[in-house]
């Protein structure tokens, strides 16, 4: 019987890897995401029904329902009531809880075995023992890097913490405690023989050094950064539930964390090409640790009206919106959308452009744009839209910083000298919408601000957009 119900379980599993997998697919483009999501729900719901039934559960139903229950409620009521500027704070910490989910799992294994070890004589098992006890401190070891780099993301984005932290010796610092934390993972899985249980003591000095090390991997990092480093601890988070899932023999473990893994691996790699950094780079310099820009900034900031604003892009054949941060702080999509719907009435042209790491979470301006309704059709990536600028007669910029700034490709001494930009400069005329003359979230002082196409409109995104409806109601 328990044979059949670890066949049933297992099968189970692999079918709902086969739905995460098809679920992915469909969140891979906006007009299918939310049935993608859904899936992925429902292929998580079957998970869980089929862990009650899993052999290796010996009647600990309350503590499981208990634990769902109490998740389930947070879980609903967050999501409900978070705001979209709040969104990218709300996948850190989701990310998180994942991550801290198996180190958990890692430590209840390790300090299971010792228990058996002290009770219990396992000659006939001690070989399974030590690969066993290696995996399980090597996903500890990933989900509390995982974990506390999580933590300190969402404080940073939360506005809980400064924005960059620096250490002297950081990297050397960073490479002694991974060195120790891998130490006292071979060390556990060595040091077990029939009679003696894993030293209680080298498994809390491995978690200690292992959230150590991931805090101060995330304490440097720049605004501009944030959408790599939440892809990458994403990335973490799935590799270690996968080497628990082994540790543990749970297939459903391995299948969703490689599935997490290997998308989150994927993301990472994307949004660094498109801030032209390698991986190695990512994962070992310091985050946003550059010299400020030696470029002499020529010209003034020239300030316009929001009306005026309006009136020459009512009369533009073409104009093109990048959207930023700042928009989904003023919370003005949806005057976007109805600003978009009054040009497009009056015979312009509208599209908008997306740059990979804009905002502070990958795709987080898609989801923006797609909860105030605006169509995908009108929704462009850098590498599809970035030749139209040059034919445009204006662009609509909305709290975006970095990725329009034209010093990346121009000076080497800039942080963000190489990253992909939005040919913005190129257009025929630029109004950038921003509250204040401050350099941004990442404190690169923008180029782009300065040049002699470029008017600035000062104010809250969401009024000086309205003060633009109503200008344009007026024609």
């Amino acid at each position: 019987m328990t044979g059949l119900l670890q066949f049933i379980v297992n099968l189970g599993y692999f079918a709902t890897a086969i739905t995460f997998i098809f679920a992915l697919k469909r969140m891979s483009h906006p007009s299918t995401a939310r049935s993608g999501i859904v899936w992925a729900g429902y292929a998580m719901a079957f998970a869980t029904v089929l862990t009650f039934i899993h052999p290796a559960i010996h009647g600990n139903y309350f503590l499981m329902i208990f634990a769902i229950l109490i998740g389930g409620i947070i879980a609903n009521v967050t999501a409900k009531n978070v705001a979209m500027t709040d969104m990218p704070q709300m996948i850190a910490i989701y990310n998180g809880v994942g991550s801290a989910s198996a180190a958990c799992i890692a430590a209840i294994t390790l300090l299971r075995t010792g228990i058996l070890v002290e009770e219990h004589s396992i000659s006939g098992t001690f070989r399974e023992l030590p690969p066993m006890l290696l995996l399980a401190g090597i996903g500890g070891l990933i989900g509390l890097v995982s974990f506390t780099g999580s933590i300190i993301a969402w404080m940073k984005l939360d506005g809980r913490m400064n924005k960059v932290v620096r250490i002297k010796g950081r990297n050397a610092i960073n490479g002694a405690l991974l060195m120790a934390a891998i130490l006292f993972v071979i060390m556990l899985a060595n040091v077990t023989t029939h009679d003696t249980a894993p030293s209680y003591s080298l498994i809390i000095l491995l978690f200690v050094v292992a959230a150590a090390l991931g805090i101060l991997i995330a304490i440097p990092i720049g605004g501009a950064d944030m959408p790599v480093v939440i892809s990458l601890f994403n990335a973490l988070t799935g590799l270690a539930v996968a080497f628990e899932g082994i540790a543990t023999n749970n297939y459903g473990l391995v299948v969703s964390g490689m599935v997490v893994g290997a998308a989150g691996s994927l993301l990472t790699i994307l949004m660094a090409k498109a801030m032209n950094r390698s991986l190695s780079n990512v994962l070992f310099s310091n985050f946003g640790e550059a010299q400020a820009s030696t470029e002499e900034i020529a010209g003034s900031l020239k300030p316009v009206a929001a009306g005026d604003a309006a009136m020459t892009m009512a009369y533009a054949q073409k104009v093109i919106i990048i959207p930023g941060y700042g928009l989904a702080v003023a919370q003005a999509q949806h005057k976007v959308a109805e600003l978009t719907k009054l040009l497009e009435d009056k015979g312009v042209d509208v599209k908008f452009a997306i740059h990979p790491v804009a905002g502070r979470m990958p795709g987080h301006m898609n989801v923006l744009l797609a909860e105030a309704g605006i169509p995908y059709d009108l929704i462009f990536d850098l590498d599809e839209i970035n030749e139209e600028f040059k034919d445009t007669d204006a662009v609509l910029v909305i709290g975006a910083n970095d990725v329009v700034n034209p010093v990346a490709r121009t000076d080497k001494s800039s942080p963000i000298y190489g990253m992909p930009i939005l040919n913005a400069d190129m257009a025929k005329q630029v109004f950038v919408v921003k509250r204040g003359q401050g350099a941004g979230f990442s404190g690169i002082e923008n180029h782009l601000f300065y040049l002699d196409n470029t008017n600035m409109v000062y104010g809250d995104a969401q009024k000086m957009v309205n003060d633009m409806i109503a200008s344009i109601k007026t024609l």
